[in-house]
């Protein structure tokens, strides 16, 4: 795509002046921002731009029990057949839910890219994604919840900040088949849905915690345990989900359900293992988060997330009215780690560096769901069982 009218726009707002009035047809008006320059000119895209996801299975019907749902997480569109994607596959379940990294659109055979404004390595991502044969399987297999993180968001750890977020929320969005559904109607991509009758109903919260996500505190210290790239920040501004999403959020939270999976790309518990990306290096918003959930007086909670390169189980008491657990399936093939020694207060266990995914498996007549982390053969290498009501 050409963008040099584009890039001559930024580079005009950026200095804060331009020779002539700019003007875009589909605008009407000098673009106040860059971001609003760019909006215009996304508009004006042909739909062949995007990639699209081979067609899928359909959620399944609002009045459907779930008793089995896969997780996982960051997935390298560019490396070959993944044995865990063939598993999930052909494994029984009701629901797959890919919680973020779900193709790495900021890298190219590993090594950073910067993103553009056409964001031609993101969208490349996605076209590689839908070719590939053990991806197909898996849409041909089970329906999908997606939600997206920093490596299909278009840059590393980003937030709010992120120049193009728009047009990469269009990609997202436009891929999975979300941009004629309410998600589509709005700025970010979180999204809900239940299933099930009353005494069986499962609410499906699907975040966004990058579109209105504050940047982060560096560490002072790269790499020393605790603090490995960031430092919890002292901002009293500093914002998870954006006030729109805030809200959204509250009324979901006291919509009927037995049990709500929230599903955050970043992890919602740990709070002392490490410190990389994680609600803790926002703590204003972690203890936000379970306030509203609390205050809500919303039962059966239990966190979902991703984006670690390791597999994490975890249950806290004293944040929640209940113990509260989290599952967090990483990776899918982008596991780079031996071993691990990372402990949190909360943790259950030792973590899991090899390639895995979750399973979600519900016992309705015993108010149970069984939390458990499996190999790329299907071995299950952690499991936890949670009462949740």
């Amino acid at each position: 795509m050409k963008h040099a009218l584009v890039l001559g726009f930024l580079f005009s707002l950026a200095a804060c002046q331009s020779p002539v009035p700019i003007s875009l047809p589909s605008l009407g008006h000098s673009p106040n921002s860059a971001e609003e320059a760019l909006e215009a000119y996304y508009k004006d895209l042909p739909p062949s731009v995007y990639a699209k996801a081979p067609a899928g299975r359909d959620l399944p019907h609002k009045s459907q029990v779930l008793t089995r749902i896969l997780v996982g997480s960051c997935l390298d569109e560019e490396k070959g057949e993944s044995a865990v994607v063939r598993r999930m596959a052909s494994e029984p379940a009701d629901l797959v839910m890919l919680v973020g990294d779900n193709v790495y659109g900021d890298r190219d055979n590993e090594k950073p890219v910067t993103a553009d404004a056409d964001l031609t390595e993101l969208r490349e991502s996605f076209a590689d994604l839908a070719e590939r044969a053990d991806f197909r399987a898996l849409r041909a297999s089970h329906p999908m919840m997606v939600a997206w993180d920093d490596h299909d968001y278009g840059t590393n750890d980003g937030g709010k900040e992120f120049l193009f977020r728009r047009f990469a929320e269009r990609v997202h969005e436009k891929f999975w088949g979300l941009d004629t559904k309410d998600v589509g109607g709005w700025p970010g991509t979180y999204y809900a849905r239940s299933f099930g009758p009353e005494g069986q109903r499962t609410q499906v919260i699907m975040l966004d915690t990058r579109f209105f996500k504050s940047e982060w505190t560096d560490t002072d210290e790269y790499r020393a345990k605790g603090k490995e790239a960031y430092l919890p920040s002292v901002d009293p501004q500093q914002d998870m989900l954006g006030n729109d999403q805030w809200t959204w959020l509250q009324n979901q939270l006291t919509k009927p359900a037995d049990l709500r999976l929230i599903v955050s790309s970043i992890q919602v518990l740990p709070t002392d293992g490490h410190g990389w990306e994680a609600w803790s290096r926002l703590p204003l918003e972690q203890q936000r988060l379970f306030r509203l959930i609390s205050d809500a007086k919303a039962e059966g909670v239990v966190f979902v997330s991703g984006d670690r390169h390791a597999a994490f189980l975890y249950e806290k008491e004293g944040v929640l009215p209940y113990k509260v657990s989290e599952l967090t399936s990483s990776s899918i093939n982008v596991a780079f780690l031996d071993s691990t020694d990372e402990r949190d207060s909360a943790q259950i266990g030792d973590g899991f560096t090899g390639e895995n995914y979750g399973a979600i498996d519900i016992d309705w007549d015993a108010g149970k769901v069984g939390l458990s982390i499996k190999g790329a053969n299907g071995r299950t290498v952690l499991t936890k069982m949670v009462k949740f009501r």
